[in-house]
């Protein structure tokens, strides 16, 4: 079917969707064997099936000034579509999935649109739906429930879309059949998960937040091999999040700036009327920022996606670049490119079938991207050889009269940098920070802190005292999870210590990245550049 126009997500238009609707299927009707034929080719593009016909319904809307419908046509915006297909593969390819969501993006209501659609146009499967309670599951007239939600979008079909369904006939307690197809959707809740029998999908939502989830983990386990958890976040310590962590299933991360319905103000208000855990959790999709000592709090990260458009300042002075070596295990290298106080590149790749050396040609040839007057490196661990690679590549670049690309290694576990000087008032960098990667962590926080107070409590600031995200970043929500990561602690000397990986997480090659960029070294390399001097 034709695509909608462009859709204006602050000021809805339901009335102009609706008549489209109205005017498709009265051509539709008119046509003979048109519906049929539309209906075999939704069976692959259940998407556009939801998108042409499906309604959502929100009762908060009821008390809205100016007013807006309850029930409304469920319009996909791009990221609902992309988490539809990416459904649709784990099913294919019969394996897991977890989706870890802000709260208030809808997800629930998708993925009940997604199993009624699949039940209706597809033949003989059985999609499993569970909560932590009955009640959350299915209860008669509430629309919190998932089968609410269900029966909701089935009833306001085209009944030429509901493939012979009555609700008096074919619905019942936790239980939806479709007779054209001979699918079904069954609801279990609680320990009882995965109890019921064999299906083709099993759709948990908020999994995080199961009594007991480790006795439904070997129900589930033969009862489907596509399982599928939706959840927001709470804490480590629960399987959700260690499946998360663990890199061995896909993830599907839908945060609220996905969503076009939501803007930085609504982000505020959240953050305002919340309790300070909350938000980390629900919204940001912080797995660690209820925990204590977070380094960088969700909402200081969010206040630096593209501050310098916030404060109306043009990014000026040098280029750095940062890289985090990894090998050919699960961690991934990663680029950083920064122009003065704006972080304006980022990319991540896998070591796998590769070495080193590719990794650290790659990052030169960025960095002669980027104009990079210096590229720093993590020269602990595999790092180490960056040095001797990065000669060899810069051999070869004179060579082919290419330019030298400075490299600089950062030596996290070395001594701090300017170890008289304060960053703390009253305490001096040597007395204040175990090593230079707690200080340059540190250093990074400090950032965070100062653009947050600048943005959005309207604080004065100095503009080479900040830092702004761009929000054109390929990885940017990956980012913001990994930068609110990192905890902090006191040594037994009262020094900072920083850990990057709290237990259950993976190392946040993407913030390292980020955090190498714009290491406190860079101030006094300003100087030595700008007077000629090499290091």
């Amino acid at each position: 079917m034709a695509a909608n126009p462009a859709f204006d997500w602050t000021h809805p238009d339901y009335a102009a969707v609706h008549a489209r609707r109205v005017e498709r299927l009265m051509r539709l009707r008119s046509t003979p064997g048109a519906i049929e034929a539309l209906k075999s080719y939704y069976a692959d593009h259940i998407a556009e099936f939801i998108a042409d016909w499906g309604v959502t319904a929100d009762p908060r809307n009821a008390l809205l000034a100016p007013p807006r419908p309850v029930l409304m046509p469920f319009v996909l915006f791009p990221k609902q579509r992309e988490w539809v297909e990416w459904l649709l593969e784990r099913a294919r390819r019969r394996e897991p999935g977890l989706t870890e969501k802000s709260r208030d993006c809808g997800i629930s209501w998708l993925a009940m649109a997604t199993a009624v659609s699949l039940c209706l146009l597809r033949r003989n499967i059985t999609i499993g739906v569970g909560s932590a309670k009955e009640d959350l599951v299915d209860r008669s007239g509430d629309p919190s429930c998932l089968f609410w939600k269900a029966r909701t979008f089935l009833k306001n079909l085209p009944p030429e879309f509901r493939g012979g369904w009555d609700e008096t006939r074919h619905s019942a307690h936790m239980r939806i059949q479709f007779p054209e197809t001979g699918s079904a959707i069954v609801g279990e809740a609680g320990d009882a998960i995965g109890r019921g029998g064999r299906t083709t999908i099993f759709l948990i939502d908020e999994s995080a937040h199961l009594e007991r989830p480790q006795l439904i983990e070997a129900s589930l386990s033969s009862n489907t091999d596509c399982r599928i958890d939706i959840s927001s976040v709470s804490g480590m310590d629960n399987p959700f999040a260690q499946k998360r962590h663990a890199g061995k299933i896909s993830v599907f991360r839908f945060h609220w700036r996905d969503d076009p319905r939501k803007t930085d103000e609504w982000y505020a208000r959240q953050a305002e009327i919340l309790d300070p855990v909350t938000p980390a959790a629900e919204v940001d999709i912080s797995y660690t920022g209820s925990a204590e000592g977070v380094l960088i709090p969700g909402k200081w990260v969010w206040a630096c996606i593209d501050a310098h458009r916030k404060l109306g300042i043009e990014p000026s002075g040098m280029r750095y670049g940062g890289l985090d070596v990894a090998d050919e295990g699960k961690d991934k290298c990663a680029f950083a490119a920064r122009y003065g106080i704006l972080l304006e590149h980022l990319e991540s790749w896998s070591g796998k079938e590769s070495d080193i050396f590719q990794s650290v040609m790659r990052a030169l040839n960025l960095a002669e991207q980027h104009r990079i007057a210096q590229l720093f490196y993590d020269a602990d661990g595999l790092g180490a050889g960056v040095r001797g690679d990065g000669a060899q590549i810069n051999q070869q670049r004179r060579e082919a009269q290419r330019p030298e690309i400075r490299d600089e290694p950062f030596q996290g576990s070395g001594a701090v940098f300017d170890p008289e000087s304060e960053m703390i008032e009253g305490r001096p960098n040597a007395g204040m920070f175990a090593n230079a990667k707690a200080q340059s962590w540190w250093h990074l926080r400090t950032l965070c802190r100062n653009t947050y107070r600048a943005v959005v409590e309207r604080k004065p600031y100095d503009r080479d005292e900040i830092i702004s995200i761009s929000g054109h970043l390929a990885e940017l929500s990956q980012l913001t999870m990994e930068l609110s990561q990192p905890s902090y602690s006191l040594n037994a000397t009262g020094k900072v210590l920083v850990n990057k990986t709290p237990p259950g997480c993976r190392s946040p090659n993407l913030a390292d990245a980020v955090m190498i960029a714009f290491n406190p070294s860079n101030r006094n390399l300003d100087i030595w550049l700008k007077l000629g001097v090499k290091r």
